[in-house]
């Protein structure tokens, strides 16, 4: 059985903690990222949300109605989509993708567990404006739902 590792996404930079999460996938690690909303993307919050527009809903002059891509919404798939980006388009690249969970929150399993988080990716090291990824999340039309805990 491969080893666990629990990253804490809060207060990381997006894009350098999925280079490390793809580092710790390529050594055969599964991994859980938890509080996905609250990781952050580097830039003022107009032009992200922008960006992330334009590149999720391109149109075709010859079917005007149909959505280019399908955006991912909520902030894990967001995540997830970004991890998949920096993976290898092939086989064993998918099998990696599936080494990966991805959570709102922390959840109960995953209280009181040692989690880490990667220095190279703290917030710290922006000079700027940012963003998280639930604000995004929201933005691109993200609703949020409560789920019963069962307590």
């Amino acid at each position: 059985m491969s080893e666990v590792v629990i990253v804490n996404a809060e207060n990381q930079i997006l894009g350098r903690m999925a280079t490390n999460v793809v580092k710790l996938l390529k050594e055969g690690k599964k991994v859980v990222i938890v509080n996905a909303e609250k990781a952050v993307i580097s830039g003022p919050k107009s032009r992200v949300i922008a960006g992330y527009k334009l590149y999720f809903s391109l149109r075709t002059l010859f079917n005007p109605e149909k959505q280019g891509v399908r955006r991912p919404r909520s902030p894990i798939n967001i995540v997830k989509r970004t991890i998949r980006g920096m993976l290898p388009k092939t086989p064993k690249g998918r099998q990696m993708l599936k080494s990966v969970k991805v959570y709102i929150g922390v959840p109960q399993q995953y209280n009181g567990k040692n989690f880490i988080s990667f220095p190279d990716a703290d917030v710290k090291r922006l000079k700027g404006k940012y963003i998280t990824v639930g604000e995004l999340a929201k933005e691109m039309g993200w609703k949020v739902y409560v789920r019963a805990t069962g307590q």
